[in-house]
């Protein structure tokens, strides 16, 4: 299979026209090759408009979807993203293109490994590998200019809130399937505003540790 074929057309054909335009995602994901972080199985779907599983069981989200997240997180080389959900490296990658540093934590330490293998192969320098429930416990680093929640959530818990510096901003998918909100949230002193980014329905952030507000089985 042709991989940089597939992704050229993945950028063209599904994430341009999904309102993807900042050229710096698109170029990034021109440059990540997407099959190194799905499972052997499945390289040959890397490039497709699909959620892929990973070995623990969570799931990839579809690449339109991380890319407009990114894009709507809008992180810059000056700043340092929290990343909840190491998941595959994928998203991790993309962001690691783009800010200056990413810190990324999960609770599934033998995932987290999978994904950094990947990533330090990649050479990707700017990373920091965290284990820990990112969404009720601190990360060191922080606060952050920015977060990145990767998967679905009930809510936003203030603890997640309590990571942004004043000034910051998060994305995340909020809501119970099938009716799920991507949203931009943005601190203020001592108030949060919401964007509504896009519609969606994607998987529950993979950990069940990870959301106690949150009733799915992960």
């Amino acid at each position: 299979m042709n991989f940089e074929q597939a992704r050229f057309n993945m950028v063209e054909q599904q994430i341009r026209p999904w309102d993807v335009l900042d050229f710096d995602v698109l170029d990034a994901l021109m440059e990540i090759p997407r099959e190194r972080f799905v499972l052997p199985e499945h390289q040959g779907l890397a490039y497709s408009d699909l959620e892929l599983p990973l070995a623990n069981g969570g799931k990839m989200l579809e690449p339109k979807v991380v890319a407009r997240l990114v894009q709507g997180l809008k992180p810059s080389a000056a700043e340092t993203v929290l990343e909840i959900g190491t998941g595959s490296g994928f998203a991790t990658a993309l962001l690691a293109k783009l800010a200056g540093k990413v810190v990324s934590c999960d609770c599934d330490h033998t995932q987290q490994q999978s994904a950094k293998t990947v990533l330090d192969g990649l050479d990707f320098a700017n990373i920091d590998y965290v284990q820990n429930n990112g969404l009720s416990e601190p990360s060191q680093g922080g606060p952050f200019d920015a977060i990145y929640v990767g998967g679905s959530l009930r809510s936003v818990p203030e603890s997640l809130l309590a990571q942004l510096k004043d000034g910051g901003r998060l994305v995340a998918v909020i809501g119970k399937a099938p009716v799920q909100h991507a949203v931009l949230l943005t601190k203020n002193g001592d108030t949060v505003q919401q964007k509504v980014l896009f519609d969606t329905a994607v998987a529950p952030l993979n950990d069940t540790a990870a959301d106690p507000f949150d009733d799915f089985d992960f």
